[in-house]
């Protein structure tokens, strides 16, 4: 849309709304109507403030591109964003000027809307000045910021910034026009919107996004944990398990953790030993999941239910269907779940792997690692690798002839499908085919860029929460954390924590019937300003050094609510196993073609678009695909609407080009990790 024609069109629409309502006589002894006077005024001011930010990004955000073929970076989708909340103020503002005289005309209620998307607009003003800051200190093209001095004025500018007002009114205007109301409802926990729909917070939105943000900036790595978990409680699951695919295998295995022998990639007469995972505890065994849409040979084996553990064989088995397996596919197909390295298993996804099965035609792998923190990097790795090898030596179990071997996975699924390859190359072992990596986490560091400013606006990806699944994959946080419990009992967490799950649990299985009481979060109520909003607080004097200049005469809005945030630079953030936008050239040319699909809304997008631009920099096959308006996560959205099912099959796409290609001739050896300057430790 044209940037120009949207603040012609809002100046228009105030200035007919001003008149509509100075018409009113009987309006102009309100208070609301002040209010609303007010807020309008507010509005104008941000806007002609604002015009001239977002014409200065418009013209030069497209450097910032993969390519004029994928428009898209964090500088495009700041701009895309402010002017979403522009259109709903427009249509908000139309509303009241050809309502504004009926007899149903609430004034209070039409001025606490505006009121909202007021603040609202000011919180994108201030993003949009420290974005400025990014691209006048940081260099041509690149979207992370290189001043570690910079990332930490902005974390110290996020923890003191008003955060509330994109929970309550606002909450997902900038995805309203795609996704709904639907969106609060999805299977992977976005029903965590609807905490608060019970009691006093569905009649008051600014009071639910206040408590929102009260409790969840600051919440334990326990309850997030539980919280992305909630999509395998019986209840939730049985009702995906309704929709989903049928499928004729679904087997969880357990691979013991032995050494392992494997032809070697350059000269298969010699074999590469591989030992089994031993960070932290010592050998174990890796648990992955078996799924298959069809029963293939080999997967009815008397040596692959050795492994299953404890579960029915596939369905297929019984009587009269002994006879009807399929051949071994030519193609493997091996998944890596999100998650953020903390939570989530291959049932969470269970899903769409049923859907990819059928539709590809292919048996699925899906690997259930350790998690963070109690099992920090580098164990993760090392049981994704040991399953990916211990795949490739016992394909035969599985279905498959491993001729053609994809690696995919989601947000932390799709570092670890990177990190796998890049392990696979360095051991002398046969790399994969292709991965597909949708919105994946490449820089595991706390560097600011535009796009992880929308942490400022995503209930469901704040970046207190993003820190800490950092701190805890790298080992950074000392936070002890109880061993999991089963996911239908709350006996692990604290009160608020167990309480709060409950709602989200609630919300999560009937969203507008919530039966829980009102006062399920034990705090005081927030105290309100003369305008009925939640109180911003002013700067206080420990924030007024090291923070964003902004012009003078504008300050956002501050909360009451500080986040804590720790933000240890380790060694460990910039190793490239955990951080492969960091990797050295020599070992990012052992990937194979890399498909990336990023999302406009994610805060993770300046990762796949930096970290394809550096595959292209040093010529390795590389595709970059961006999906417009949807959030972080969308893999697991893919029943909520039509735009999430196209992105879902774009992912299908791309895994079907490694499946279907030509493949490529093998030219290169593997590279010698000791050579100087280059050395690699994983």
């Amino acid at each position: 849309m044209d940037h120009r024609v949207v603040f012609s069109t809002l100046d228009s629409v105030c200035v007919e709304m001003i008149s509509a309502i100075s018409s009113q006589v009987s309006l102009l002894s309100n208070n609301a109507t002040s209010q609303l006077l007010s807020a309008i005024g507010r509005i104008q001011e941000h806007s002609h403030a604002v015009e001239a930010l977002v014409a200065g990004f418009t013209a030069v955000y497209h450097h910032y591109d993969f390519n004029a073929e994928t428009p898209g970076n964090g500088y495009r989708t700041l701009v895309k964003v402010v002017l979403s909340c522009l259109l709903h103020i427009i249509q908000k503002a139309r509303y009241i000027a050809s309502n504004c005289g009926g007899v149903f005309f609430r004034v209070d209620h039409n001025a606490s809307e505006m009121e909202a998307y007021c603040t609202a607009l000011c919180q994108l003003r201030a993003l949009l000045y420290v974005a400025q800051r990014l691209l006048n200190d940081n260099e041509h093209g690149q979207l992370y910021s290189q001043e570690e001095g910079l990332s930490e004025k902005f974390m110290k500018e996020y923890t003191s910034m008003h955060k509330a007002c994109f929970y309550g009114r606002c909450l997902g205007f900038q995805v309203s026009n795609i996704m709904g109301s639907r969106l609060m409802v999805s299977c992977d926990g976005v029903a965590a919107l609807s905490v608060f729909t019970s009691g006093k917070y569905v009649v008051d939105p600014e009071l639910r996004g206040a408590e929102f943000e009260r409790i969840t900036q600051n919440l334990d790595m326990q309850f997030w944990k539980t919280f992305w978990n909630i999509t395998e409680t019986e209840l939730i699951s049985s009702l995906a398990s309704i929709t989903s695919n049928t499928v004729q295998v679904n087997l969880m295995l357990s691979v013991p953790g032995e050494p392992l022998s494997l032809p070697l990639a350059s000269d298969p007469s010699l074999v590469v030993n591989v030992s089994p995972p031993v960070a932290h505890w010592g050998p174990g065994p890796v648990n992955v999941r078996l799924i298959s849409h069809a029963l293939r040979e080999g997967q009815d084996s008397a040596e692959l239910m050795a492994l299953s553990r404890g579960e029915r064989p596939p369905r297929s088995l019984s009587v009269g269907f002994r006879n009807q397996k399929s051949p071994p596919s030519p193609w493997l197909l091996i998944h890596f779940h999100g998650g953020g390295f903390v939570a989530q298993t291959s049932r969470s996804h269970e899903s769409y792997l049923k859907t990819w099965s059928r539709d590809l035609n292919v048996p699925i792998l899906s690997v259930d690692y350790s998690l963070a923190p109690e099992a920090p990097f580098p164990r993760a790795l090392e049981e994704c690798f040991y399953a990916y090898c211990w795949a490739l030596k016992n394909c035969h179990m599985l279905g498959s002839t491993a001729e053609r071997v994809c690696l995919a996975g989601d947000s932390a699924g799709g570092n670890l499908c990177l990190t796998v390859s890049m392990k696979a190359m360095s051991h002398g072992v046969r790399t994969p085919d292709g991965i597909m990596a949708a919105y994946p986490a490449t820089l595991l560091t706390t560097d600011v860029s535009p796009s992880r400013l929308l942490t400022l606006i995503d209930p469901l990806l704040p970046l207190s929460v993003l820190c800490r699944c950092i701190n805890a994959y790298t080992g950074t946080d000392s936070e002890a954390v109880q061993p999991m419990q089963q996911l239908d009992t709350l006996s692990a967490l604290g009160r608020d924590t167990a309480v709060l799950l409950g709602d989200i649990t609630q919300g999560a299985s009937n969203w507008l019937q919530s039966l829980l009481n009102s006062t399920s979060v034990s705090s005081p109520p927030a105290t309100r300003s003369a305008n009925g909003l939640p109180d911003a607080v002013p700067r206080s004097e420990d924030m007024s050094e090291d923070t964003t200049e902004f012009p003078e005469g504008f300050e956002p809005l501050r909360s009451g609510c500080l986040v804590d945030i720790r933000t240890p630079s380790t060694p460990i953030m910039r190793n490239p196993f955990v951080s492969p936008l960091l990797a050295p050239d020599i070992l990012l040319k052992g990937l194979p073609p890399v498909h990336l699909v990023a999302s406009a809304l994610d805060a993770l997008l300046d990762d796949s678009v930096m970290f394809a631009k550096k595959l292209r920099s040093i010529g390795q096959p590389v595709t970059l695909t961006v999906v417009e308006d949807l959030p972080h996560g969308f893999l697991s959205l893919s029943q909520i609407s039509t735009e999430t099912q196209e992105a879902v099959d774009t992912c299908v796409g791309r895994i079907r080009e490694v499946f279907e290609q030509d493949p490529p001739p093998k030219t290169h050896k593997p590279a010698n990790l000791n050579q100087k300057n280059n050395t690699v430790c994983g």
